[in-house]
């Protein structure tokens, strides 16, 4: 039978939302987040929290409202409540992004590695000592 979250009363609340919180807590690693959230969540529940981390990257990322709705198709009652959020100092939101945008250039390093066995990131991987001296230029975004 559901409930309303209306019916619940404060401690009800607390004790689920901690129970929430102990067993994300415990995740260890991507692939048992993946099997978490995938068994966790319907399909369209994970693809609408993927979609609010997008726009909360992109709003970071100074993008405006007008673009973020024409490049993912979403309403500005969407957008207006990722930037709600992000506005009112939620760190959460934002050290998500943070982590996302490490892991998105760790990424996107590895496969100009793969891309171009010769190049700059490739050599100073296989030689570190020989680029002690030079910075490492960004790779570029997808």
């Amino acid at each position: 039978m559901k409930k309303k979250l209306s019916d619940l009363t404060e401690k009800e609340k607390m004790h689920t939302l901690d129970m929430l919180y102990t067993s994300a807590a415990h995740i260890r690693g991507r692939a048992a987040a993946k099997l978490f959230l995938r068994d966790l969540l319907t399909p369209s529940e994970r693809i609408m929290l993927g979609r609010r981390i997008w726009i909360a990257r992109l709003l970071l990322s100074n993008h405006t409202r007008v673009e973020i709705g024409a490049k993912l198709k979403v309403s500005r009652n969407t957008i207006w409540r990722v930037e709600k959020w992000l506005n009112d100092q939620m760190p959460g939101y934002e050290q998500v992004i943070q982590g996302l945008e490490k892991e998105m250039d760790k990424r996107a390093l590895q496969a100009e590695r793969k891309r171009n066995p010769f190049g700059y990131a490739a050599l100073k991987k296989k030689y570190p000592l020989h680029f002690l001296f030079f910075p490492e230029p960004k790779p570029k975004k997808k």
